[in-house]
C-alpha cells in the first residue's frame, strides 16, 4: 500500500474510535429513557433516531455541511466568533459519523435496557437501593453484551461510511480522506490493484465484524435456553 492509503486506513480508524467513544456517551442515556418511558414524544424520538436508516447518505450529508458550512447555523456561528467552520475538517467528520451511526449504538442499547428484568428493579428498590446503584449494579452489567453490540456495530459502520463523509470532508489526503473515498479515488484513477487491496481490507474487518456480533447474540440465546431448561 502507499502512503497515502496507509494514511486512509490511520485516519479511518482514528475517526471510528473518537466517534464510537461520543456514541456510547451520548446513547446511554438516550436508549436508557427510550427504553423506560411511556412518553407520546417516544415514537418521534424512536423515529429521529432511526433516520439515518433510510435517508440516502447524500441527503444526510448535504444537511450537515449546509449546517457546518461557513453559511450554515453552526459554522456561521463559529465564523462571527473568529473561528473556522467544521465542513471539510476531522472534527466535522466526527459530527458527521455521530449522526450516521446513532442508530447503530441506540437500538442496540435500548433493546439491553428493555431486556433488562423490572422485578429486579422493584426488588432493589424495596431494598432501598438507590436510583443510581440499581442503574450501575444492576442495569449496567445486565447490559453489558448490548455495548459490546453498540460498540462493535458503531465502529464498523464508522469504517465504511461513505456518502456522509464525502459530503461533509470531501477528498483531502491526510486531512479527510478515509479508507472508502480513497477506494473510489482509487477506482477513478483506474487503480484497481490499489482499489482491490483497500476493498479487502474493508470486506475482512466487516466479516471480522459480523462474526463478533453474531456470536455474541448466539451465545445469549444459549443462556437463556440454559436458564429455561
Amino acid at each position: 500500500m502507499s502512503a497515502n492509503d496507509l494514511q486512509a486506513i490511520w485516519l479511518t480508524l482514528q475517526l471510528a474510535a473518537v466517534s464510537t467513544v461520543i456514541l456510547l456517551i451520548i446513547s446511554l442515556p438516550l436508549a436508557w429513557w427510550l427504553s423506560q418511558t411511556s412518553s407520546r414524544w417516544r415514537p418521534l424520538v424512536e423515529a429521529t433516531v432511526a433516520l439515518p436508516l433510510v435517508l440516502p447518505p447524500t441527503v444526510l450529508g448535504f444537511y450537515l455541511l449546509v449546517a457546518l458550512g461557513p453559511e450554515g447555523i453552526i459554522g456561521g456561528s463559529l465564523e462571527a466568533l473568529g473561528m473556522h467552520h467544521l465542513a471539510f475538517s476531522f472534527t466535522g467528520l466526527v459530527i458527521g459519523s455521530v449522526v450516521y451511526s446513532l442508530p447503530f449504538a441506540v437500538q442496540p442499547l435500548q433493546n439491553a435496557f428493555a431486556s433488562v428484568p423490572r422485578e429486579l428493579l422493584e426488588a432493589a428498590s424495596c431494598l432501598r437501593a438507590r436510583y443510581a446503584d440499581r442503574f450501575i449494579h444492576l442495569v449496567l452489567p445486565l447490559a453489558k453484551r448490548g455495548f459490546v453490540t453498540a460498540a462493535v456495530l458503531s465502529f464498523a459502520h464508522t469504517i465504511g461510511e461513505f456518502g456522509v463523509v464525502l459530503m461533509i470532508g470531501g477528498n483531502i489526503p491526510g486531512e479527510t480522506q478515509v479508507v472508502s473515498i480513497a477506494i473510489y479515488d482509487h477506482v477513478e484513477g483506474l487503480n484497481y490493484s490499489a482499489a482491490n487491496q483497500l476493498s479487502l481490507w474493508l470486506l475482512a474487518f466487516s466479516l471480522l465484524v459480523l462474526l463478533i456480533v453474531y456470536s455474541l447474540n448466539r451465545g445469549q440465546a444459549v443462556m437463556k435456553l440454559r436458564g429455561v431448561s
